[in-house]
């Protein structure tokens, strides 16, 4: 399999912030010309089981899929894994320990937009919620909009979900350490998801890949949804420096809020050693 494959590795169902099923996704992937599909929740892999069998209904090839929330430098990164084991026990651990803080910060978040003018926030964010486990920022901004507090959820996350608004509260996720260490005892490969939207400084962004690299994190997304084309030459550039393998994933969540759809990227360049060749083995 070479890079001229489409490879969508990367995109979130209603088991974690996205808006359709696995099963629609696995048909909204294969009407668009996937080949090869992940999908990668936030933080839990209670889908895996129901996507693999969606892709295999659909005729495309499927790799394990999570997205892990990590606290790098006072900022939360996120770090996918691919093609891991969905049994192994550290990993699922790992993932409800990650999980577990959530509750208490929409909480807090509900607090914030009380003390705003808008009350109830909690309560009106848990009928968008797929899995309560999983209640996040996305949950409130869908709220905040069908209640007609905002017209978008960009404008929500402006106004109220960001650092220094009302409703903004930090999390303490995993380190890097711990979810590149889950994701490769389990058999997987780590991602560094969307590096762009990271607002490192330059010696910061050099420390979180020198680190991911030491942890035995072996890729990167060069080509996804939040990324300009500039980007994806910046950080093909970076997959090369680092020696790590490039990744492709859309990040769709929804019809109605992604600005990518699945399986539209562009593909990745020659140049690159695309993380699907390193996979190979663990490709279903």
């Amino acid at each position: 399999m070479n890079n001229i494959l489409n490879a969508d590795l990367h995109c979130h169902s209603v088991v974690s912030d996205g808006t359709l099923t696995p099963e629609d996704l696995a048909a909204r992937a294969k009407a668009n010309g996937v080949e090869l599909w992940a999908l990668t929740d936030h933080d839990e892999v209670g889908g895996q089981a129901r996507a693999l069998a969606a892709a295999k209904a659909q005729g495309m090839r499927y790799l394990t899929g999570v997205e892990i929330s990590v606290t790098f430098i006072g900022q939360t990164v996120h770090i996918v894994g691919l093609g891991f084991d969905v049994e192994n026990e550290a990993l699922l651990q790992g993932l409800r320990d990650t999980r577990g803080g959530r509750k208490q910060r929409a909480m807090e978040m509900s607090d914030g937009l009380a003390k705003a003018g808008i009350p109830g926030a909690y309560e009106g964010a848990l009928p968008y919620v797929g899995n309560p486990e999983l209640i996040s920022r996305t949950h409130f901004a869908r709220f905040l909009v069908e209640s007609g507090v905002c017209k978008d959820t960009n404008e929500v996350f402006r106004k109220y979900l960001t650092e220094g608004k009302p409703g903004y509260v930090p999390h303490r996720w995993a380190t890097l350490k711990d979810a590149v260490t889950w994701i490769t005892q389990a058999g997987g490969m780590a991602v560094i998801a969307h590096p762009a939207r990271y607002k490192f400084t330059p010696n910061e962004e050099y420390a979180l890949f020198t680190e991911f690299k030491a942890h035995g994190g072996l890729g990167v997304e060069v080509v996804t949804g939040s990324h300009s084309a500039a980007e994806y030459v910046t950080y093909a550039h970076t997959a090369k420096e680092f020696g790590l393998a490039a990744s492709r994933g859309s990040d769709f969540h929804s019809p109605d809020e992604s600005h990518t759809e699945l399986g539209t990227l562009p593909l990745l360049s020659s140049e690159l050693t695309p993380v699907w060749q390193l996979l190979s083995n663990r490709i279903q």
